[in-house]
């Protein structure tokens, strides 16, 4: 009976050629009290299956998944809520637990997914005085104090620099505005900063070859807001802290922020990253663990790149404030000699050092720091390394050589991969966009409306902030979003066991993090207004996480009123939508109104008008077009 039907089912697939993709839309309102687990190989396109062997297995999986769904949907009830006290969870950080287990010096802080047991299943539920964030720009400066897990007395009890920064109302927090004084001017300090760099001013960053900033220890985001002026990207790291979090703050601001620190591990990034690492009062001993701290530093910066260092330092009894600052630079003067870099800049209490852009000095210091193995690549999570790497990369380019412009030149491009690849990767996700933008607009107005009146507005430019691609492939929707003038910043995901393209995704700029969708993200609860997964739900069944802890997991980070992008094929849509029931989501599914293959011959200027329309033209390059109502693919056939 079984073969009988998948043997039907082959025949259906035959008939259609191609697989039906789906786009599916899910809002999470307010009433629903809150909102990880794989790894994929990343695509664009739903798989072409052609070979009548794959065809059966493929219609096997299908067939089991729809059982599934048929007998179990019915059955599956509404989970339940999490205590109060979980409100701000935030899974794998459990300090109390791993010292317990025995971790000691600072890595019962550290991040321990291997120990977090298996709790049941429930949603992270927002605090009582939760409420919806500012639109940005104005959510920058000020935000709702109910939302993050600082008190009153904690910001009474806290030090005059925090007093400077914030300041704390009835149920706001507000913070001093672009033009105001923090960290006793962050403007003056940004410029004092690129002058001693020997730049005219700090707006020549990017000119300069900086395009992103590490921002270790970011305080509440004040220098990454300021560099995001600049129209550059700060990624801000911190530890995680169980009450007043920084990494909490600065995304509940918009502002680019992910929980990490310096303890044992590598941090989830790929060599030559950085164009800038930047730590003010961050509060690590630089030059503890025999130097693997300032190794570590090394394999992130690109060649070329800075590490600032700001310590101030207060007078002690007896000694001089001179006396301090030699007394503490003196170790890190001697390590950063032994592995190439140059002190350029001293003012005040700002330290800057360069990284050189000569591969070949490290081995010329083989009796100081050793390089380490030919092709070596840092493991996900994996232990420091007392070596240095990526010395052999095609990747070492000179932040100095690289392209002033936004955009990777050609050469640039090819490290990577086929350029035109990266083009027609691109005018995929704008048009894809422009589809997820139309089909959000109506629903957030018409469940939000923003004004009286018949008056029916575009599009608000600014009405996300903080978003998540799941499976980013190239950046592609990163790029479209900027292309597009959008106000939103995104966090890049490269699924650990999918083809890292990560080092592609920091060269053009954007930011983004290696992660296992196996375990929980670090980051806090309620801190990304949209997530987007192409492609990732359906290889879920050959990993060893269900989507249901992807589906818990994503409800912890998203906020109340958030959205949740899925394309993926019909089957894994149609549970997914199981599952969306189960945690409260409303499931806007977009079915296939219209699935028609087109063979065509087109130019690049009208192969998206062709697509769009679904009609053929002529021209340089071939293929077919799959279209649905929410997106379209390139079928390569």
């Amino acid at each position: 009976m079984l073969v009988g039907l998948i043997q039907i089912y082959c025949n259906i697939y035959r008939s259609l050629y191609v697989m039906i993709g789906v786009l599916a839309l899910i809002a999470v309102f307010g009433s629903s009290p809150s909102k990880s687990f794989d790894s994929v190989t990343s695509t664009l396109v739903p798989e072409i299956y052609t070979n009548y062997r794959r065809l059966k297995e493929q219609a096997a999986v299908d067939y089991f998944e729809l059982r599934t769904i048929v007998s179990g949907a019915s059955r599956q009830r509404e989970l339940g809520l999490c205590s109060k006290e979980s409100e701000n969870y935030v899974p794998c950080y459990n300090v109390t637990a791993n010292t317990i287990l025995g971790f000691k010096d600072g890595e019962e802080s550290d991040r321990h997914c291997e120990v977090s047991g298996q709790g049941n299943w429930c949603l992270v539920r927002p605090p009582k005085d939760y409420k919806i964030p500012l639109r940005w720009p104005a959510g920058r400066d000020v935000i709702w104090s109910g939302n993050v897990k600082i008190t009153k007395d904690q910001f009474l009890s806290s030090g005059s620099m925090t007093k400077r920064i914030m300041l704390l109302e009835e149920n706001q927090i507000a913070f001093h505005p672009e033009d105001g004084l923090i960290f006793d001017g962050v403007k003056d300090y940004s410029r004092q900063i690129a002058e001693m760099l020997g730049l005219g001013s700090d707006s020549e960053f990017f000119q300069a070859g900086v395009r992103t900033v590490l921002d270790i220890g970011c305080g509440f985001g004040s220098f990454g807001a300021h560099l995001v002026s600049l129209k550059l990207m700060a990624l801000c790291i911190a530890a995680y802290e169980a009450t007043g979090s920084q990494v909490q703050v600065a995304l509940e601001r918009g502002l680019p922020a992910m929980i990490g620190n310096f303890i044992s591990r590598q941090l989830p990034y790929p060599s030559l990253s950085y164009g800038m690492v930047h730590c003010a009062q961050c509060g690590i001993v630089w030059d503890k663990k025999e130097g693997m701290f300032l190794i570590e530093i090394d394999r992130l910066l690109k060649p070329g790149g800075y590490f600032v260092l700001t310590s101030p330092t207060s007078k002690p009894r007896g000694s001089s404030t001179s006396t301090k600052k030699r007394n503490m630079l003196t170790p890190l003067e001697q390590f950063t000699e032994k592995i190439c870099w140059s002190l350029i800049a001293q003012q005040d209490d700002t330290f800057i050092w360069q990284k050189t852009a000569d591969a070949h000095c490290y081995s010329s210091k083989k009796n100081d720091v050793s390089l380490c193995k030919e092709g070596y690549d840092a493991p996900y999570y994996g232990a420091l390394v007392p070596c240095i790497t990526g010395t052999s990369s095609n990747r070492w380019i000179p932040i100095q050589n690289r392209s002033s412009s936004s955009d990777l030149s050609s050469v640039e491009l090819k490290v990577h991969g086929n350029p035109e690849d990266f083009f027609e990767d691109l005018q995929v996700w704008k048009l894809a966009l422009k589809n997820y933008w139309s089909l959000l607009t109506p629903l957030i107005f018409s469940d939000h409306p923003k004004r009286p009146g018949d008056e029916d507005p575009l599009p608000p430019f600014n009405m996300l902030r903080n978003v998540m691609d799941m499976n980013a492939h190239y950046g592609g929707l990163n790029a479209a979003f900027l292309e597009e003038k959008k106000m939103v910043w995104v966090m890049n995901v490269v699924p650990v066991r999918a083809r890292n393209t990560l080092p592609l995704i920091l060269d053009r700029g954007f930011l983004g993090v290696l992660h296992d969708w196996c375990e929980p993200f670090p980051t806090y609860p309620r801190t990304y207004d949209m997530l987007h997964a192409n492609g990732l739900l359906s290889h879920l069944t050959s990993e060893r996480c269900g989507l249901m802890e992807l589906f818990i997991e994503m409800d912890r980070i998203l906020r109340p009123e958030g959205w949740v992008v899925l394309s993926d094929k019909l089957g894994v849509i149609e549970l997914a939508r199981a599952h969306a029931t189960q945690i409260r989501w409303d499931a806007r599914h977009q079915k296939v109104s219209r699935l028609r293959t087109v063979n065509f011959s087109c130019s690049e200027e009208d192969e998206l008008s062709a697509a769009s329309q679904l009609e053929p033209c002529s021209g340089v390059s071939s293929g077919s077009i799959l279209m649905t109502e929410g997106a379209w693919w390139r079928i390569v056939d």
